[in-house]
């Protein structure tokens, strides 16, 4: 028989993005809504009956009524489709009332995964679950697969969330899944939820990574995998999905000095359409000669509004001036004299290189405060 379901997990439904403002938060809160959606058109299109949700579809142990009654209605109206929710570390079964709530609310094809008991997807194809009991449990959730009594010739899936090795959101203490589990259990499969972006470990171990990103640690699109498995024996064909709203990048502007920093930025930004879905981090390194600073950031400026959000981190690209060039500030007065102390401090080596790096951001600053007032 071949059994086909889609692998997916850390929806993080509800997570707040309290390092944004004005409308964006709720934007990216709708997204990864949205996502539920995108994942019943996956399993749809490509003819999977299943849905694994491995661990963390909600932010926390106590998310808003509202958005978990969507959620499940959600779910509800893709009534084709069976979802199997997991308990993870975010929404741990510590979370008694959520969990009590769930289990009361949740349509007929929403199963929820709260027992380390076998559980029948449909006739030879069993579900290993090993839902977290706590946000930290401190142990191999996933050992008692290896002893889980199933029939001669069922496919074994295993669904758990956390890390293995070092594969973890946060840090140690939590690196207890045993990377070999597959092989121990006898697992044709193990879902692995956790990372936010996919992995493979193994060829029947993966993290599917999140279906809609929330950071730019991972510099993947939202992804969820599509699994075909043929016999309990037979390796499972994985194809890697890409089900995400939001791009989030970090681009690298690294300059050369005398480089045309604008045109080099332009290129690597995405065409103008797509911004609006697009959070960019753009990191400048390098040198650059003030003027091409002061052009740098000018157009950093002039393109923030074409993106949800566009940060621009220059701390690494180094200021090349001259003399010369501080006639473009003034030739006299004040602010020629300020131009000329920054200039003697960024090249003075009798002081640290932080000391002298902020000479030059500040030397560039007052630049651009130059040529916008002149």
């Amino acid at each position: 028989m071949t059994f086909r379901f889609i692998h997916s997990s850390d929806l993080h439904l509800g997570k707040r993005f309290g390092q944004f403002t004005g409308d964006l938060p709720a934007k990216l809160r709708e997204a990864r809504h949205a996502a539920i959606g995108r994942l019943a058109e996956q399993a749809r299109n490509h003819d999977a009956s299943t849905i694994l949700l491995a661990g963390d579809t909600f932010d926390t142990e106590t998310p808003a009524s509202d958005m978990v009654r969507q959620a499940l209605a959600e779910m509800g109206h893709h009534a084709s489709v069976r979802w199997v929710i997991l308990p993870g570390n975010h929404d741990s079964l510590q979370a008694a009332q959520l969990w009590s709530t769930l289990c009361a609310q949740a349509p007929r094809n929403v199963t929820l995964a709260l027992n380390a008991t076998p559980l029948e997807l449909v006739s030879g194809v069993t579900l290993l679950p090993a839902p977290c009991t706590t946000r930290r449990p401190g142990r191999d959730l996933s050992e008692w697969m290896d002893n889980a009594v199933t029939g001669d010739g069922t496919i074994r899936i295993g669904l758990a969330h956390g890390a293995v090795t070092s594969f973890s959101e946060e840090g140690a203490g939590l690196d207890v899944i045993a990377p070999d589990r597959a092989r121990r259990a006898g697992l044709s499969y193990l879902a692995l939820g956790d990372w936010h972006g996919g992995v493979e470990i193994d060829p029947r171990t993966r993290y599917s990574g999140t279906p809609e990103p929330d950071r730019f640690k991972h510099d993947r699109p939202g992804e969820a995998l599509l699994v075909s498995i043929e016999g309990a024996a037979a390796l499972p064909d994985v194809t890697v999905l890409e089900t995400g709203t939001f791009s989030w990048r970090t681009l690298a502007l690294d300059l050369l000095d005398g480089e045309d920093a604008v045109a080099l930025m332009q290129s690597l930004l995405p065409e103008a359409r797509a911004r609006r879905q697009v959070l960019v981090t753009l990191v400048a390194g390098g040198r650059a000669r003030l003027e091409a600073r002061a052009a740098l950031a000018r157009a950093v400026e002039n393109a923030r509004p074409d993106f949800a959000w566009l940060s621009f981190d220059d701390a690494a690209l180094a200021t090349e001036c001259d003399a010369g060039d501080l006639d473009a500030i003034d030739r006299a007065g004040a602010l020629r004299e300020a131009a000329d102390a920054l200039l003697a401090e960024a090249g003075d080596t009798a002081r640290s290189a932080e000391e002298r790096e902020i000479a030059r951001a500040a030397l560039g600053r007052l630049y651009a405060y130059a040529q916008v007032v002149a």
